[in-house]
């Protein structure tokens, strides 16, 4: 036996001899399990060393307060019977007697009080065979490939060398079938990871890190730090939430105390975690009625090899049927050798001015670090390679907009400050501001690109409306192209009160014209008379002729991708047998953090209106639960009542086995059948053809419907000013910006307006969101919230279209943004087609890049 286990037993057997009182050694039980469990894992030889270790500790570190001699007399005889077995087991070299998933101080399927809730459940007692069954779904291959000698004790890790003659930059071009390991079988599950050659699998990042040499024992956690524990499951078990969500808690133990910890709407968990599996858990300490909790933590099966050589382990993104241990091993094969073939596209003077490591170096120390500062500093290097093929691409979009000469538009600005008199209020600052900056630059030759952001109601369509009248001052045509037909014709409605008593013409053209009045008002818009055009992307077609287009204004630009941009630059005018560009303007009502900016529209420049008109009120906003809805409900009525309307938005089309929310199909027949029968319902969702919600749009907007039950397809909509009620169901579902987004669509008129959040299940970051919204209007501050809280990949959802995707780049980095901004500068000044040698593989890679990018948008 170990001089640990050893010691334990001479410990234990004083302990009986002298009565149970506590007294074998000095400080007592409690004080020596706490010096004897760091020796004693040091010694352990398999996973049922580990497990008796923490159940050991865990049960002697209350002996003091066990009631009477027969309680300690109880665990001290039970300890000693579990040596006893330890040792006939280590002499067989094979696992026997009962199972080590057992507490010390219970019995089997005893049942035992969960310390959170009070609840009780039943304690799973498996057998040690039972405990190695399911290989591949939850990882104990791991286990019998360790067991069987296929990796040795405690392997040295693989170190990069550098080659001595120049890399083959081919290699990494082959398929992965090419690396030591991976065979068919095992090329099929790499593919579902979008891995077929060798770069792909050196680019295939870890997601996380387990940091066996800084873990934290369990009575050692504070609350808000982000941590990594091992320790035992020692029980599991699963229930209903109200909303009939399953709800999985797990106790786990590491011999100095217990924690528990949550996982919401994943039923399949139990049968995953066992008790009596030792586990690697990463995640936020939080409080819980005073007791530390994880919530929704990451999870996988230890790894006695990382353990014992106190490794710093990736974590990856994997498919069914592939474990981390396999990747890891696959990884430690193929990263040393790999990635000196590559060749590195940063310029050596660059990653000498940035302090960066060389890409080889980079990629053996994110996959194969040694320690934290290795980690951090390859990330930096490859994230920063990724931001800078970003803004790359960025310059070259904009070269390629200023590449064709644009017209200037001047004019003596008369026209100008007469529509800007006739406005039935006084601009803003910001907004004679922005027009200021707008105005100069359609003066010049040089094409504009600007994109215009402004929270809901800073009022970008006078602007846009400014922009216009410059254009048709100076002779020219302006576009102004909406996403959806009913926006269209609001644009249409409000800008030509404002524009034809100045004179200048305005049309409107939508698909559902007739084909007769298509005709005649494209006939108008090819002889100039009209001055400025408004419609979707009718105005795109290519049968759609402007005699003189020289301003094009997009609204909602995030509706519309490169395409449209581009097709409307091909309708500008002829001159000197080439199209001109004509200026553009994109608009934006969702809010951006002026760091993503940058990176989703680094082509365009950029105007921000940070000022809201005087007296505009804010929309009341508050978080209800469930429990409440009834509540909201009479308030609704109440407003409805009173002449006004309510929207009640939906996160689903229609009811989900995979996902419970409420759902806009079920919800409009259940609000028209029993909560409000007696008023009018509209439904509206993504799934109903463009002219179905057209014409249920325009039932909202002409007051024939009280309520409107919709989807996220109201997030852009028509303005309607008698809507004073926002409820939004599921709010927890939805990101801070289209919150915010949905809430503007009440407060458009004369009355005090509301949003009630009702959240469906509560967790910490949805509790952030919802207490941010009840907080401020203000949409940038949501918008720097949102994208602190989700990151940038959910800002737009899936991805903003053509925007390439980002593995390890924070856009919310603006140091690193800003030094690429730099870099991409500083090359493009000197090599603005990176046609030098050094820039070689760089341009290479910015092709790849952003050709990804296309494929997947």
């Amino acid at each position: 036996m170990s001089k640990s286990f050893n010691r334990l037993a001479s410990v234990l057997k004083l302990e009986a001899q002298q009565g149970y009182q506590n007294k074998a050694v000095v400080g007592g039980l409690r004080q020596f399990i706490s010096f004897w469990i760091s020796q004693a894992r040091e010694e352990a030889v398999d996973e049922a060393d580990m497990a008796f270790i923490e159940q050991t500790a865990e049960a002697l570190s209350d002996y003091a307060v066990l009631p009477g001699k027969m309680a300690r007399a109880g665990i001290v005889q039970r300890v000693l019977e579990k040596l006893e077995q330890r040792e006939q087991r280590v002499a067989r070299l094979e696992p026997v007697g009962e199972p080590a998933d057992r507490p010390l101080d219970t019995k089997p399927e005893k049942e035992i009080s969960s310390p959170v809730s009070g609840e009780t459940a039943v304690t799973e007692a498996v057998s040690d065979d039972e405990d190695w069954e399911q290989e591949e779904e939850d990882g104990e291959e791991d286990r019998e490939e360790e067991e069987e000698g296929e990796i040795e004790e405690a392997p040295s890790r693989p170190r990069l060398t550098r080659p001595a003659a120049a890399p083959d930059a081919e290699g990494v071009g082959q398929n992965v079938i090419a690396v030591r390991g991976v065979g068919s079988h095992m090329a099929g599950l790499l593919a579902n990871l979008g891995i077929e050659t060798i770069e792909d699998l050196l680019f295939h990042f870890p997601r996380r890190y387990d940091d066996y040499t800084t873990m934290k024992p369990i009575n050692r956690l504070k609350y808000g730090e982000q941590v990594t524990i091992i320790g035992t499951i020692w029980e599991v078990r699963a229930r209903k939430s109200r909303r009939n969500t399953t709800v999985v808690q797990a106790i786990i133990s590491d011999g100095s105390g217990r924690i528990q910890a949550t996982w919401y709407n994943q039923p399949w968990l139990t049968q995953q975690l066992k008790s009596g599996h030792r586990v690697v858990v990463s995640g936020k300490v939080e409080q819980y009625l005073g007791r530390p909790v994880f919530n929704s933590p990451q999870w996988e099966l230890l790894s006695m090899q990382a353990l014992r050589t106190g490794q710093i382990v990736s974590v990856y993104p994997l498919t069914q049927g592939l474990s981390n241990y396999k990747l890891r091993k696959i990884m430690m094969s193929a990263v040393p050798y790999w990635a000196r073939r590559l060749e590195d596209p940063l310029p050596d003077g660059m990653r000498s001015r940035l302090q960066l490591p060389d890409l080889a170096t980079a990629l053996n120390q994110i996959h194969l670090p040694e320690s934290q500062e290795e980690m951090l500093a390859a990330r930096r290097r490859l994230a920063f390679e990724e931001l800078l093929l970003l803004q790359l691409g960025m310059f070259a979009q904009r070269r390629t907009w200023l590449e064709i000469p644009g017209q200037p538009l001047q004019s003596d600005g008369a026209l100008r400050r007469r529509f800007i008199a006739s406005l039935p209020f006084a601009l803003t600052g910001a907004q004679e501001r922005v027009i200021d900056e707008i105005t100069r630059d359609m003066a010049t030759g040089q094409p504009m690109n600007r994109l215009l952001q402004g929270d809901v109601g800073a009022g970008k369509t006078a602007v846009a409306a400014a922009a216009m009248v410059t254009a048709a001052a100076a002779g020219s045509q302006a576009a102004l192209m909406a996403p959806t037909e009913i926006l269209a014709e609001q644009h249409a409605r409000g800008l030509s009160a404002l524009l034809e008593p100045l004179g200048i013409g305005l049309v409107l053209l939508t698909g559902s014209l007739s084909a007769g009045e298509k005709a005649a008002r494209k006939e108008r818009i090819a002889a100039g008379q009209a001055h400025v055009v408004i419609g979707t992307h009718a105005l795109i077609q290519d049968d759609v002729a402007f005699a003189n287009l020289g301003l094009a204004v997009i609204d909602e630009q995030h509706r519309f991708g490169v395409d449209q941009r581009a097709a409307l630059r091909e309708k500008g005018p002829q001159a000197g047998g080439q199209t001109l560009t004509p200026h553009l303007l994109v608009m934006s009502a969702t809010p951006i953090p002026r760091s993503l900016a940058l990176s989703l529209y680094g082509d365009l420049d950029l105007s921000v209106l940070d000022e809201m008109p005087p007296g505009r009120q804010e929309i009341g906003t508050h978080w209800i639960r469930p429990r409440e809805r009834e509540r909201g409900y009479g308030f609704v009525r109440g407003q409805v009542e009173k002449g006004r309307q309510a929207y009640i938005i939906c996160p689903l089309v229609e009811e989900s086995d995979k996902i419970e929310a409420v759902a806009a199909v079920e919800e409009y027949e259940r609000l028209s059948q029993k909560i409000f029968p007696d008023l009018r319902l509209g439904l509206v969702h993504g799934r109903l053809s463009g002219a179905e919600k057209e014409a249920v749009m325009r039932q909202f907007y002409a007051g024939e419907l009280d309520i409107l039950v919709a989807t996220s397809v109201i997030e852009v909509g028509v303005d309607v000013p008698n809507a004073t009620v926002m409820v939004i169901e599921g709010a927890n579902r939805f990101g801070l910006a289209q919150l915010h987004q949905f809430r503007g669509r009440v407060g458009r008129g004369e009355h005090q307006s509301y949003c009630l959040l009702v959240a469906d299940e509560s967790t910490p970051d949805a509790e952030q969101r919802l207490s941010a919204l009840e907080q401020t209007n203000d949409g940038f501050q949501l918008a720097e919230k949102d994208l602190e809280l989700r990151g940038p990949g959910e800002f737009f959802g899936r991805r903003q279209s053509g925007l390439p995707e980002l593995r390890l780049a924070s856009l919310t980095d603006m140091q690193m943004l800003q030094a690429a901004r730099d870099e991409a500068g500083r090359l493009f000044e000197e090599d603005p087609l990176l046609e030098k040698e050094e820039h070689r593989l760089l341009r290479e890679r910015v092709r790849r890049f952003w050709e990804e990018a296309a494929d997947i948008s």
